[in-house]
């Protein structure tokens, strides 16, 4: 299984003013903008970081998910949430051979969680053996930052001065991540239960 980026969240998507509001940057001054590249940085490390934590997707962008056979036939369950729409499933053969899937063969279940891809009839596409197919969607929460919930806006901001603050830190623990940030992302992050069963 892989799971693909396949468009980066745009600089205008950004809250770069608003992170300088937040850090208390000073403005009106002819530089600026000289640490704006630096800030960009610390948003993307900060959203990305949030996105690996809760498994949902914050600024809308496509996708695609590489896998060599279906788990579960009668659904499979994407790796991200929320997910928009599905915009093409590709079916490989062993040779390499590629070609859409129809259509009307599946359909997106949504969900905040856990979204599937259903098939219209009983089963998914056939995988031949040696080969894979590929899901390519559109995922995220809103199209821009103004339409994200505000405590997981205000948990990226808290997280990138968290960053930028401790740039020259080398020994926080790994996966370390400030007490206000979890609080604020903890009903957004996927319930498990038992031996890493996701449920």
């Amino acid at each position: 299984m892989m799971l693909i980026e396949e468009t980066a969240i745009a600089d205008a998507a950004l809250p770069v003013d608003q992170f300088k509001a937040h850090l208390r940057l000073g403005t009106g001054f002819a530089e600026d903008n000289v640490q704006d590249e630096v800030l960009k940085s610390f948003l993307r490390a900060a959203i990305a970081a949030i996105e690996a934590r809760t498994g949902k997707v914050l600024i809308e962008r496509s996708f695609s998910w590489s896998l060599t056979n279906w788990r579960a036939p009668a659904g499979e369950v994407l790796p991200v949430a929320p997910v928009k729409t599905i915009d093409m499933v590709t079916v490989a053969d062993a040779a390499g051979t590629t070609g859409p899937a129809a259509p009307d063969s599946y359909r997106l279940e949504q969900d905040s969680q856990r979204p599937r891809l259903r098939p219209v009839k009983s089963t998914l596409p056939g995988i031949a053996t040696g080969g894979s197919v590929k899901i390519a969607f559109t995922a995220g929460m809103s199209p821009d930052w103004g339409g994200l919930p505000a405590d997981l806006g205000q948990a990226v901001l808290l997280l990138a001065a968290h960053y930028y603050e401790y740039r020259d830190e080398t020994a926080l623990g790994a996966g370390c991540m400030p007490f206000g940030v979890t609080s604020l992302i903890q009903r957004y992050r996927i319930v498990r239960f038992g031996a890493g069963v996701t449920q």
